[in-house]
């Protein structure tokens, strides 16, 4: 029976046991296992999924709501339905490990978009869908009759804005295009959560990523354009969503809290530490793994971050010749040194090229990125690292060693400022630390760090990873700093930058008060393997990351 009001910023909470994170919030370790398959009934999931559960659904229990608590509803997993397992076993497994756990009396429920709900429903528990203001409300809301004829409307992720990827434009939706549907579905009277309601940040390696015909991997900034945003101000949005919602019921008196205060800091100079080579024995004390052929990130246990492969050229390659990874195997981005020497960038998904001259003997590198595993749709296993044997000319590379970098680490314990007195080029290039130390005398304030020139990256303040910085394909300009990473009282600060690629000519940062996250300063097509034809940016399927 429907309710007599529409639930929208319930005091209750709806807890939603949802897969948000890379790899959809599932572990990397999973993955130890090459031949598992995930989010189905696969026996070695199912194992790690019950013991998981077990730990964590009866913490859950005393706080249901008729035991008194809070918890109102429970989400069973999440968007099932675009997967494409269409394993009902696995969902029917699900849904008995936590009525066994939980019970009868709390309410379970799924959500899907409108063309997931076949595979992504199960009989038993409450089917809710999800969408936002530019799709077919009526259309949706009439899907999910069909698969629930009782009970309330509920859109369990009404999307307030969107996410960003990587080289394309930052994403937005209007104020009005908002408000008008919320409205739209209160009239209805349907019950709606927002996505989201807060923005907030992938910190660390911690961002996601997609697969829409290729690899498009999630921005540190997960502002979202939300009503809320990243960095806890609330915007005209969500006092135009209040607006609406007075209309249907009462919301709570007296004023919202004003902005944070923000501070301008710089700009400062950075000075070079070393190259990532030089610093090879305190990233990776225990030593390489060798092998033959390439292994994976997760054959050796590096769930995120960083690899090196090292080889050595078997024969003198005197005229440039292409470096190549068949099978589109560079999982997520190579940069590829000889000697030392910086020689560029190979990237999945794409057709760049890269050709290599060298004396036998010489040293051959290749630092391997994760950028994020996929955490939507047909999410296979996102086996990271080299997944083929790079080839050079007509030879296959063997005989590799493999070097899983402890970057933060060394970063937050035990990195030496201007360890080495080697001369360096004057344009630095290829993977190379930065830092500098600095004191904040004023009140310490959330801030937002900008860095003009350089073009990709990791960040650290204090020890703290910020995340990825990718100044030259955009998006994100700028990396929130919450005050708390900060140090008051003219204690020193330090920041830490690892630059994949290519230094500016002045090595400097900033702080800003305010977030730059709509330039894209190099436009950045993105080629995929099966087509010839330029992929421009384009709206993107829904999916409720």
């Amino acid at each position: 029976m429907a309710p007599k009001k529409p639930l929208c910023f319930p005091s209750l909470l709806l807890l939603l046991l949802t897969l948000l994170r890379p790899q959809g919030g599932l572990p990397a370790w999973l993955l130890r296992k090459p031949n598992i398959h995930l989010r189905t009934s696969d026996p070695d999931f199912l194992a790690a999924v019950d013991s998981w559960f077990k730990v964590l659904l009866p913490k859950i229990y005393p706080w249901l709501y008729h035991n008194g608590g809070n918890i109102i509803s429970i989400q069973v997993e999440n968007e099932y339905g675009s997967y494409r397992s269409c394993d009902f076993a696995y969902m029917k497994h699900l849904a008995g490990l936590f009525r066994a756990i939980l019970g009868d009396e709390i309410l379970l429920f799924t959500t899907d978009g409108p063309q997931g709900l076949r595979c992504g429903s199960l009989k038993g528990l409450y089917t809710t869908v999800d969408f936002g203001p530019a799709d077919n409300m009526t259309k949706i809301f009439a899907l999910q009759r069909e698969y629930e004829p009782h009970g309330p409307l509920v859109n369990s992720e009404y999307y307030t804005g969107w996410l960003d990827y990587w080289g394309q434009n930052h994403s937005t939706r209007s104020i009005i295009a908002v408000t008008k549907g919320l409205e739209k579905m209160l009239k209805l009277g349907a019950s709606v959560n927002m996505y989201m309601f807060h923005g907030g940040t992938n910190f660390g390696y911690w961002n996601g990523a997609d697969e829409k015909g290729h690899f498009l991997p999630i921005t540190t900034s997960y502002d979202y354009d939300a009503p809320i945003s990243e960095a806890g101000d609330v915007t005209l949005k969500l006092f135009a969503l209040r607006n609406v919602i007075s209309q249907f019921q009462e919301i709570p008196l007296g004023p919202l809290p004003p902005p944070s205060p923000k501070m301008m800091l710089g700009p400062l100079t950075l000075h070079l530490d070393g190259y990532l080579l030089d610093f090879l024995h305190l990233l990776c004390p225990q030593g390489p793994i060798h092998s033959i052929l390439p292994m994976t990130f997760e054959a050796v246990k590096q769930d995120r971050g960083f690899m090196l492969y090292r080889t050595y050229l078997t024969h003198t390659v005197f005229e440039p010749t292409q470096f190549w990874v068949p099978n589109n195997g560079i999982h997520d981005r190579a940069y590829v040194m000889v000697d030392g020497v910086f020689q560029g960038v190979l990237e999945r998904n794409t057709k760049h090229k890269l050709f290599l001259t060298g004396k036998m003997g010489a040293k051959l590198d290749v630092l391997l990125e994760n950028m994020g595993r996929l955490s939507f749709g047909s999410n296979y296993s996102d086996f990271k690292g080299l997944l083929q044997a790079p080839i050079l000319g007509q030879t296959i590379l063997t005989q590799w060693l493999m070097f899983p970098l402890k970057v933060d680490k060394l970063v937050k314990w035990s990195f030496p400022l201007q360890l080495l007195k080697n001369s360096h080029p004057q344009t630095p290039s290829g993977p190379i630390f930065y830092s500098t130390t600095f004191p904040i005398f004023d009140s310490v304030r959330d801030t937002f760090l900008f860095l003009p020139g350089w073009t990709k990256g990791q960040v650290w303040i204090n020890g703290f990873n910020l995340g990825r910085y990718w100044t030259k394909r955009g998006p994100q300009q700028t990396l929130y700093v919450p005050k708390p990473l900060l140090f008051p009282r003219g204690v020193l600060n330090k920041i830490t930058l690892l630059e994949l690629e290519n230094v500016p000519p002045q090595p400097q940062i900033q702080f800003l008060d305010s977030p730059i996250l709509n330039s894209t300063l190099h436009r950045t097509y993105i080629y995929s393997l099966s087509a010839d034809t330029r992929s421009d940016s384009k709206p993107m399927e829904l999916s409720g990351h």
